[in-house]
């Protein structure tokens, strides 16, 4: 659906809320990621593009050729986060629980997330993992993002998701998101994902599980962006867990 079908009258809960969870439960098992439908109309797009030239909303801007993480710049926005921002943080978190459970379960790790988003970053906090992480990310013609996890501390929750803000094709060419997965003793295996305008992206922060021969195995992954041809790519990075 392109977002200019979306029903404006919904808000942001209720688009996290039509998404097809089970579909995704099954996409993040099989690939590591999975494209929610559309989260955000054109118009609310444009509305969080545009707060990148807002300075006074961030904390910090990071210029990622200066830093050898690619070509390009992000900002992370300061609190209070605008409205819509963290309106979708506190949908998606109770969606994405039961899949980070879920993993947990199968690696045998703990599961240490619990049922509120607010009562996950106080744990973060309490742990000195206090600075946000919620990004705004700009990309321009010759731009790409180094391969990376975002880690940011001890305390991780192993998913994030990442929201198109521009329309591929009007907007831009390449720019694709790019996700590659460690395979235990095989080449690593990669999936590349054009963000429709609007759309979410869920991914893994660090690692999934793989089925191996003794049950369970970690498989490691890390994420970037192809370098963009033509035009502006834009970007909402939400990430669940806050930074030391």
């Amino acid at each position: 659906m392109h977002t200019s079908q979306l029903t404006s009258q919904l808000t942001s809960p209720e688009r996290v809320g039509r998404a097809d969870w089970g579909r995704l439960a099954g996409e993040m098992d099989a690939h590591g990621c999975a494209l929610t439908g559309p989260l955000l109309t054109a118009e609310e797009c444009q509305g969080i593009a545009e707060l990148y030239e807002e300075a006074a909303l961030f904390r910090s801007t990071v210029d990622m050729e200066r830093l050898r993480f690619g070509r390009g710049q992000y900002r992370y926005f300061a609190r209070p986060f605008p409205a819509l921002v963290e309106e979708l943080r506190q949908a998606l978190y109770p969606r994405l629980l039961p899949i980070a459970r879920d993993w947990a379960a199968r690696l045998g790790r703990p599961a240490p997330w619990p049922d509120t988003l607010d009562a996950w970053l106080a744990m973060c906090h309490e742990a000195g993992q206090t600075k946000s992480t919620q990004i705004l990310l700009r990309y321009r013609e010759g731009d790409w993002n180094a391969l990376h996890r975002d880690l940011y501390g001890d305390l991780v929750f192993p998913l994030q998701v990442v929201i198109g803000l521009d329309e591929p094709g009007p907007g831009y060419g390449g720019g694709e998101f790019l996700l590659v997965e460690q395979r235990p003793r095989a080449q690593s295996r990669g999936t590349v994902t054009l963000l429709p305008q609007g759309h979410g992206l869920v991914f893994t922060t660090r690692d999934r599980p793989v089925a191996s021969a003794r049950g369970w195995s970690a498989a490691p992954v890390r994420h970037g962006v192809s370098t963009v041809r033509h035009g502006l790519r834009r970007t909402l990075g939400l990430v669940f867990h806050d930074a030391a």
